[in-house]
């Protein structure tokens, strides 16, 4: 079997799907893409293309360390985001050859269902609360709210006042038995996400995902040692060796590679195996589209320390698929099954899927300060 083409999809809202064409009529899907960089990906993509097509799509490992080690620079989101969706792509391709789910090639099953959590971001403090009893009535078992923003380095007790609100309002409205996670965004300063914490202890959080931005590990380091809510991150870091210092010096107790940034399935497999070996759980990074889902769920069925799946919760389901595979997911009391079609278990539905077909010029919101300057977003 050789590489014939690679083919790019751009989807709405903003997706970017890949097809691996080989001559044997088999296609392999990915979801390669740095969000509102679509075009930068694309032509990272066309760039490795000159060496895949020909290639045996077999040799998953020898593909990945020659795009990956290949050439002088290495590294970065949009190379390893590139890489990544060949590789789930490629994977793909031989679970269909072989007739096989890529779990059952990366270990086999650990568990027979995958839970996940959704999203509950509302404009007030009663949004907030109406979407996650939404939430809970949907069977989901675990939540993540947000952060009002942009966050100041050093934030008003009115700012915090109004965070520990919305958590509060939400745990008294869910209940103890219901997890609920706070996602930082990497908007806070260390010492802004320290006081957070404080506050926010009292309502027993599941985690909080980036306190602070990963580029300094010290500061996690400092944010963790401070409290007893776990530290989850990793949606930004590329490649085992991303997160290599951030397990060494024990700054997050759960590991959030995103399967479309970190390197593909199998690297992430290797980020959770390096977790596992600091006790520490691994909760996969989904922002995106149903390609992506599918590959997070091949891996969270072969992961031992797999905690949960984070999906994006879009309120058309293409998140899930819908208008997009043929057969869709499904969540069901907060959890989906683990899929047992071969390769990563989905099929685009190739004519609905033209209803969001559209020329990748998504672009990420700027956030900026009351006095105009820029805020992390």
């Amino acid at each position: 079997m050789k590489i014939t083409k690679l083919e790019l999809i751009h989807v709405k809202p903003r997706w970017l799907f890949l097809k691996l064409h080989t001559d044997e009529g088999i296609v392999g899907y990915g979801e390669p893409i740095v969000e509102g960089r679509a075009h930068t990906v694309e032509s990272a993509i066309k760039e490795l293309e000159s060496y895949l097509v020909g290639e045996d799509p077999m040799r998953i490992e020898h593909h990945w360390q020659a795009m990956y080690r290949g050439a002088f620079y290495r590294g970065g989101p949009i190379l390893v985001s590139a890489i990544s969706g060949i590789e789930q792509a490629l994977w793909d391709i031989k679970g269909k050859r072989y007739g096989l789910p890529v779990y059952e090639m990366l270990g086999g099953a650990c568990r027979n269902k995958i839970r996940m959590y959704a999203h509950c971001h509302g404009d007030t403090v009663a949004d907030s609360v109406r979407i996650a009893l939404d939430r809970k009535q949907k069977g989901f078992t675990a939540i993540k709210i947000g952060l009002d923003a942009p966050v100041q380095n050093v934030d008003s007790l009115a700012y915090l006042e109004k965070q520990v609100e919305r958590l509060a309002a939400i745990r008294n409205a869910v209940g103890k038995e219901m997890e609920i996670a706070i996602d930082f965004h990497g908007r806070v300063s260390p010492a802004m996400a320290i006081r957070l914490a404080s506050a926010f202890e009292p309502y027993y959080p599941m985690f909080i995902e980036e306190p602070c931005l990963p580029e300094n590990v010290e500061t996690m380091v400092k944010v963790a040692n401070s409290t007893s809510i776990p530290i989850a991150t990793g949606e930004r870091l590329f490649t085992k060796w991303g997160f290599r210092e951030v397990l060494e010096k024990q700054a997050a107790a759960i590991v959030q590679p995103d399967l479309c940034h970190a390197g593909g399935i199998f690297e992430a497999k290797k980020i959770a195996a390096m977790s596992e070996s600091y006790y520490g759980s691994i909760a996969p990074h989904n922002p995106l589209g149903p390609i992506s889902l599918a590959a997070c769920l091949q891996l969270d069925t072969c992961t031992p320390n797999f905690l949960i799946q984070e999906h994006p919760t879009l309120e058309d389901g293409a998140d899930l698929g819908v208008g997009i595979l043929k057969n869709p997911f499904k969540i069901e009391n907060g959890y989906i099954t683990i899929p047992t079609e071969p390769g990563l278990g989905i099929e685009l539905d190739e004519e609905a899927l033209r209803e969001r077909i559209y020329e990748g010029n998504w672009d990420t919101p700027r956030l900026y300060h009351s006095d105009g300057s820029v805020a992390d977003w």
